[in-house]
């Protein structure tokens, strides 16, 4: 038997019955090119050790590996060295495929002559039919957690775009450049590859109809936490590439004063109120909130590292 198109790449933590519901959308995929797909359990200590041993066992398709909790990026890792198909497509746990999700990744592949420099970025959206609130929207669409409405489909888009929850990339160019497994989150390790990769040629083009469901809603609270985690772990992209200083916000931090506590309360109240009641809305509070968010997580992450 030939070697697979696609090697299916899932890490995954705890969330044993969102993961079947991506195996099983995987299950019915339309049109799609030969493909494997491998699952790493991130340490989860729950029961997805053994469902997924009894879903492997039954479909020649599934490698299913457990290790120590260790974070995605070693969990990845972890999924590419087990991988044998010419691409790897990288996917969570949450991030539920449609039914042409496969075929349009390699559609973009075959186009560009499978060019070993050309990755796939697809479209993760929120699912149809869920409760979607105007900040969650706001996350999706401008940068915060992915920045879709940024970006055109068919473009060539920057390193910063190189989202793991659907992106698909040359095996062998993935091999020689893994993630980084210094970062302690789920943050900057999939941007910092990209970050590496575009100084050999890697070219990422997006393409909206290779499209994933995101099953993780966000709250204001909730994305403010991580918000601050990814400031923190901001600064270790900063001391590994301190030429992105401005990208990553440290020359913020040296030309502004952070809100005080009673501004801070403000852009929260506001923020609440614009997730209940999306008349209220305004892009501009979500932003500014989140940025004293990440601001502080970075400041706190730089003087760790000092």
């Amino acid at each position: 038997m030939s070697d697979p198109y696609f090697s299916v790449v899932i890490p995954t933590y705890k969330r044993l019955p969102m993961l079947l519901r991506v195996l099983d959308a995987l299950d019915a995929q339309d049109g799609a090119p030969e493909f494997e797909v491998i699952v790493i359990d991130d340490g989860s200590g729950d029961g997805t050790a053994t469902a997924m041993l009894e879903r492997s066992a039954k479909s020649y398709a599934i490698t299913f590996r457990s290790q120590p909790n260790a974070g995605p990026g070693r969990a990845r890792n972890h999924g590419v060295s087990l991988a044998s198909g010419r691409y790897v497509l990288f996917i969570g746990d949450d991030t539920v495929p449609e039914p042409r999700f496969l075929a349009e990744h390699a559609r973009v592949h075959r186009a560009a002559n499978d060019d070993r420099l050309t990755a796939c970025l697809g479209y993760t959206g929120w699912p149809p039919g869920e409760r979607v609130t105007a900040f969650m929207d706001y996350i999706n669409d401008y940068g915060l957690q992915f920045g879709y409405k940024l970006i055109r489909d068919g473009e060539i888009v920057p390193f910063n775009f190189f989202y793991t929850s659907n992106i698909s990339i040359d095996r062998f160019v993935l091999g020689d450049e893994p993630f980084d497994t210094t970062f302690p989150a789920a943050a900057w390790e999939d941007i910092e590859l990209a970050f590496r990769l575009e100084s050999f040629g890697l070219k990422i083009r997006y393409n909206a109809n290779a499209v994933t469901r995101h099953y993780h809603p966000m709250t204001v609270d909730s994305f403010a936490r991580r918000q601050y985690t990814v400031g923190h772990s901001g600064a270790i992209f900063y001391r590994k590439h301190p030429e992105l200083a401005g990208f990553l916000g440290v020359h913020e931090l040296e030309t502004r004063t952070l809100a005080d506590e009673r501004r801070l309360s403000y852009l929260r109240r506001r923020a609440r109120l614009g997730e209940r009641f999306r008349v209220l809305a305004t892009n501009g509070v979500f932003e500014t909130l989140m940025r004293e968010h990440y601001l502080r997580g970075l400041r706190d992450g730089l003087a760790a590292v000092s």
